[in-house]
């Protein structure tokens, strides 16, 4: 049997994907003797399918079958670090990873195939897991599993295979998470029950910046089944032995408590005016020379309002200290090492104190509560003399306290030639940052960190780098025509922004295709023919003619009431092509009855994981455009419940038809947030076709319509 052996030139080879970051092939897979595949992770399952895709891969590249693949939680202590699940990132990072890990993993098994059976490894073949030899005779992977063949660096010498030869990469199979909570079977956090379990819930100040300074809890503490009251600060949480009485108690909490208030918020109808003045940032994204003198220009702005996540799912959290110097965490955050990171700050703990294990939540579309319920818990846990805490937000408290996707303003002018072409073009547009996620800055991004008696100052919003960008993000359009593209991050931070789906490409792509559509009807050419005139981008142009076919744009029936819009954009500029076209009914309010979706994701890993990415992002796009908007005074959030935040009903939920256009062999790329602005702008797009009113503030209300026609 081979010793464990580290290649001097491992570590001057740059590796594919994250395998560059975590090196070594044990922290991604173990076979075992049982006949079993342990794939190990460093990306998170948020429902998006991705454990199925990243097990396809790995069932792909070892040939077996895709049933014996056991997808482990990710945690600090085993997994591979790859850092946030995020951006859309998971399959060409870690699939890339995942894909060369268990290629390399393939030979070295077939190399001691081939010294066991006494033949080139060349003629081996492999078939679920078992070798054989031209000769008849055989071997497998579980015949000669053993931990220490894998317990090396990889080397990045071994070729994958060609997707022409794949059998499983490429197919929809069974989603791996699906079956139990389809029968509703313990799979959640929330339904994670821990021995001797406390319960816990947190009492939040009254208001952005107040300051808890008298508190009477006699009579909380002397509840039956109250534990413990805890106060640090303004931060203020009760701990039980049963869920029902913490909620009662922190109820009491709330009327016994005085807090010293303030006005830390701009005025609501102000909010453009705010973004606009406001301390900020200036950074010149792509300039390039106009030399062409326009016939006529155009110029008009768009807008959205502070989005919330609204996950109809809580956030909760478990925690349990070891002692003084260890505590344990079973989150449902995207990014457990990160989060690792602030935790420790924040409980004067060393990172190997704080261990961090994911379990599955019932949602997540960015930067959501996760990472704040899980201090939360960690911090009534130390009140709970070594017993586990459960802590549960509340519905309040996650349309209230949340991270916020951040309002935007975006200012687009451009100039036509005679011919209605488009020779000069300008964005500008405004915001606060789009990512606060903990582990990324010098103090927590954690809210309960900053309500401490010795509180540690907020951080404020920041921007991913490009060419991802926040702001940024594709602010740039793909079309060909000169422009000059500007991003004004906003630094006063009154509401707590951070990473929610797509980010800036949510405004900006509806905002470019708003105003495509507006520079289209001014050279009086049909929309599909107007973006096709301005685009060479070939795979571009395969998704708007695919979802243009795939509707019937041609032949469209003109009604009252009725209308059509198409809007495309290829997210990041380096990802996912996607172009939607809308059909909407106008009646007392905007409904959309139907979505066509074309889509090219390169290598489609799991077509049917890929179309439901489309879809779920669809529809919540929709509900974004239509519906919501975080409403506040100067002192607090206002829009606390699903009266006051109303997100799309199921009733309201439109068909939505998803075409892949799978390049097998392109690189795969991500779907999770291709079509958030599309979806945006075609659905403003379409509402123009049916009432004549452009809407470019979202959410495209009844008033707002009004508003438009006056």
């Amino acid at each position: 049997m081979s010793t464990p052996a580290r290649s001097s030139d491992a570590t001057e080879t740059r590796l594919p994907g994250n395998l560059q970051a975590n090196r070594r092939l044990s922290q991604w897979l173990r076979i075992t003797p049982e006949g079993v595949v342990s794939l190990s992770p460093g990306k998170v399952e948020l429902g998006q399918g991705i454990i199925t895709a990243l097990g396809q891969i790995a069932a792909e590249e070892l040939d077996v079958d895709f049933a014996r693949i056991r997808v482990i939680p990710v945690n600090t202590g085993t997994s591979p670090n790859e850092g946030v699940t995020s951006g859309s990132l998971s399959i060409q990072d870690s699939g890339t990873a995942v894909r060369h890990a268990c290629a390399e993993a393939r030979a070295i098994y077939l190399a001691e195939a081939a010294a066991e059976l006494g033949v080139p490894v060349e003629t081996l073949r492999v078939d679920d897991g078992r070798i054989t030899a031209p000769n008849g005779r055989h071997t497998s992977y579980w015949a000669l599993a053993e931990d220490a063949l894998l317990d090396r660096e990889a080397t990045g010498s071994v070729a994958p295979k060609r997707p022409a030869d794949y059998k499983i990469v490429g197919r929809p199979v069974p989603r791996l998470d699906l079956p139990d909570k389809i029968l509703g079977r313990p799979r959640f956090i929330h339904d994670l029950v821990l021995p001797h379990m406390l319960h816990g819930r947190v009492v939040r100040p009254a208001s952005r910046g107040a300051r808890l300074v008298a508190l009477d809890d006699a009579i909380v503490r002397a509840m039956p089944g109250v534990v413990a009251v805890v106060r640090d600060g303004s931060f203020l949480g009760v701990l039980a032995e049963r869920e029902e009485v913490a909620v009662k108690a922190a109820q009491a909490l709330a009327q016994r408590a005085t807090w010293d208030e303030r006005d830390t918020l701009p005025a609501g109808d102000a909010l453009a005016q705010w973004l606009r003045s406001a301390p900020r940032e200036t950074n010149v994204v792509e300039e390039h020379a106009f030399d062409v003198r326009p016939a006529c220009t155009y110029s008009a702005t768009y807008s959205r309002p502070f989005t919330a996540h609204a996950a109809i799912g809580l956030s909760c959290a478990l925690a349990q200290w070891r002692g003084t110097e260890s505590v344990a965490i079973w989150t449902h955050s995207q990014g457990v090492y990160n989060l690792r990171t602030d935790l420790a700050k924040v409980l004067g703990l060393a990172a190997d104190g704080v261990a961090v294990t994911h379990v599955e939540g019932a949602g997540c579309y960015g930067h959501n509560p996760a990472d704040d319920a899980a201090l939360d818990a960690a911090l009534l846990a130390r009140a709970a003399l070594g017993r586990p805490v459960r802590l549960q937000w509340t519905r309040e408290d996650e349309l209230a306290w949340a991270p916020y996707g951040p309002a935007m303003i975006v200012d687009l002018s451009a100039g036509l030639d005679a011919s209605g072409n488009i020779v000069r073009w300008t964005l500008e547009n405004y915001s606060n940052g789009h990512t606060l996620r903990p582990g990324r800055g010098s103090t927590p991004a954690l809210l309960a960190a900053w309500h401490l008696e010795r509180p540690f100052e907020p951080p404020v919003a920041m921007n991913p780098p490009l060419p991802g960008g926040g702001t940024e993000r594709n602010a740039v359009p793909l079309y060909d025509f000169p422009r000059r593209i500007v991003c004004h991050r906003v630094t006063d931070m009154p509401l707590r922004t951070s990473a929610l789906r797509a980010l800036g490409a949510f405004a900006n792509v509806f905002a470019i295709e708003s105003f495509m559509d507006e520079l289209a009807l001014a050279a009086g050419v049909d929309p599909v023919e107007y973006r096709l005139r301005h685009l060479k981008d070939e795979r571009g142009r395969a998704v708007i003619e695919a979802a243009a076919r795939r509707m019937g744009w041609s032949a469209r029936q003109k009604a009252e009431g009725r209308g059509f819009g198409i809007a495309f954009a290829k997210y990041k500029n380096l990802g996912a092509y996607c172009a939607v076209v809308a059909e909407v009914e106008a009646e007392r309010e905007i409904r959309v009855r139907r979505l066509t979706i074309a889509a090219d994701v390169g290598l489609a890993v799991n077509p049917d994981g890929v179309a439901n990415q489309m879809e779920g992002g669809a529809v919540q796009a929709a509900s974004w455009t239509l519906k919501e908007a975080v409403k506040f005074d100067r002192r607090r959030v206002t829009s606390t419940s699903w009266e006051e935040y109303p997100i799309l009903r199921f009733s309201e939920v439109p068909a939505v038809d998803v075409e892949i256009l799978n390049r097998p062999e392109e690189r795969a790329v991500g779907a999770g947030e291709a079509a958030q602005g599309p979806v945006a702008g075609a659905i403003a797009n379409a509402v123009f076709d049916a009432l004549g009113v452009r809407v470019r503030d979202l959410p495209i209300t009844p008033e707002r319509i009004v508003a438009a026609m006056g």
